[in-house]
């Protein structure tokens, strides 16, 4: 229903848990039940349908015939969200790479042009190949462009990367579940106005802001896409370019809707991403507790108690603000690690590595020689680390 609710003009006139002893090749359901769902849907009017669950292209067909409507299975209904709400020629490109592929899937022999072309040299025409292999040929064609396209992208991504990796500033992913929260959570530690609505995927591309904490110490913060149950194959393979900001991650905020009643098994499928992405365990993570405003008090209080026995989560609502200084502070503290000592020596053609060490204020001593310069610094293993990248 959820799904269905985000994608925009949709007025959901009903649903139903149709439970399937075994499913139907050509028709998914029953023959009884194929006609029992079309005289409701010819009563209501309905002009679309949707299936929570993957439906092969000859069920699609078929069950389209039957009931002269327009189905969508879960990636179909998850894409038509996903090319609504692109707004940035990377995710544009992305959906579209993405579209193409379960596009790919669904070609099947359906009309009597999909017949063998006449092909062949010469004056006599031989057997060609179908109109589904053209088809396939022309979307298999479509998709190299686009990925050369994407390539561009993931380049520039990249080399904004590096450019960071050499600034003084850690950075902060947001990530969870869909309509978690974390777009919300983003405005009120920024102070941007990142789209945040009650609905899902309303963030899918990727944003980057500079936040001073209390402390005085600056962060980059990066809100991502929200993850979901059963994310198809093709759109986590789209996104991973996006969704590799987490990778470059000093601190993972992990947000989380704890007045949803599944916000155990959302947290799940988020930890089951964030491993499949290749996340490395050694990254500090934070669990957010969010939208404690929706959250009734009795409940609350046993939440508090939860908190209090687990290190790393907080409880807050971004919405109005409670909780939110607890957790920039503990955000400030993760990031005062132990710092060791060192002695550099640098030629003198190491100029902007000098320069980094000054920038992020590592320098105790500073003498120079003939060759170069001699350096004492104090940093931790974070910058040791960012200095080797240089």
């Amino acid at each position: 229903m959820s799904l269905a609710a985000a994608l925009p003009g949709m007025e959901v006139l009903g649903a139903e848990v149709v439970r399937l002893p075994r499913v139907h090749p050509g028709m998914l359901f029953g023959s009884g039940k194929v006609e029992e769902l079309a005289a409701r849907m010819k009563a209501l009017e309905i002009d679309l349908v949707l299936v929570d669950g993957p439906v092969s292209p000859v069920q699609q067909r078929n069950l389209e015939k039957e009931w002269g409507v327009k189905l969508l299975d879960r990636t179909g209904l998850i894409l038509e969200i996903f090319a609504d709400r692109a707004r940035t020629r990377e995710g544009v490109l992305q959906v579209e790479l993405a579209a193409l592929s379960y596009q790919r899937t669904r070609l099947v022999r359906a009309w009597t042009h999909l017949e063998r072309q006449r092909g062949g040299f010469g004056f006599v025409g031989g057997p060609g190949e179908t109109q589904i292999e053209a088809d396939r040929r022309a979307i298999d064609d479509q998709v190299i462009r686009l990925k050369r396209q994407l390539d561009r992208v993931v380049k520039t991504r990249e080399l904004h990367r590096a450019s960071r990796r050499k600034v003084p500033f850690p950075v902060v992913a947001l990530v969870g579940y869909t309509n978690a929260g974390k777009s919300t959570l983003f405005n009120r530690m920024t102070g941007a106005e990142v789209l945040a609505k009650d609905m899902l995927f309303a963030t899918l591309d990727p944003t980057m802001r500079g936040v001073v904490l209390p402390s005085g110490r600056k962060i980059i913060a990066s809100d991502t896409v929200g993850f979901i149950s059963d994310l198809p194959t093709q759109l986590v393979a789209a996104f991973r370019a996006t969704l590799e900001e987490v990778l470059e991650a000093d601190l993972i905020l992990h947000v989380r809707d704890i007045s949803h009643p599944e916000t155990a098994e959302q947290a799940a499928d988020v930890a089951d991403i964030l491993t499949s992405l290749g996340v490395d365990r050694a990254v500090p993570q934070i669990e957010v507790w969010n939208k404690l405003d929706l959250v009734a008090p009795v409940a609350r209080e046993a939440l508090a108690v939860q908190a209090g026995n687990r290190a790393g989560v907080f409880p807050v609502s971004a919405l109005t603000g409670e909780g939110i200084d607890r957790l920039l502070a503990e955000i400030s503290h993760s990031f005062d690690e132990e710092k060791s000592e060192a002695r550099l020596h640098l030629g003198f053609a190491m100029g902007k590595r000098r320069a980094w060490l000054h920038g992020e204020g590592v320098v105790t001593a500073e003498t120079q020689d003939e060759e170069g310069w001699q350096i004492s610094v104090l940093w931790t293993a974070r910058q040791e680390k960012r200095f080797q990248e240089v």
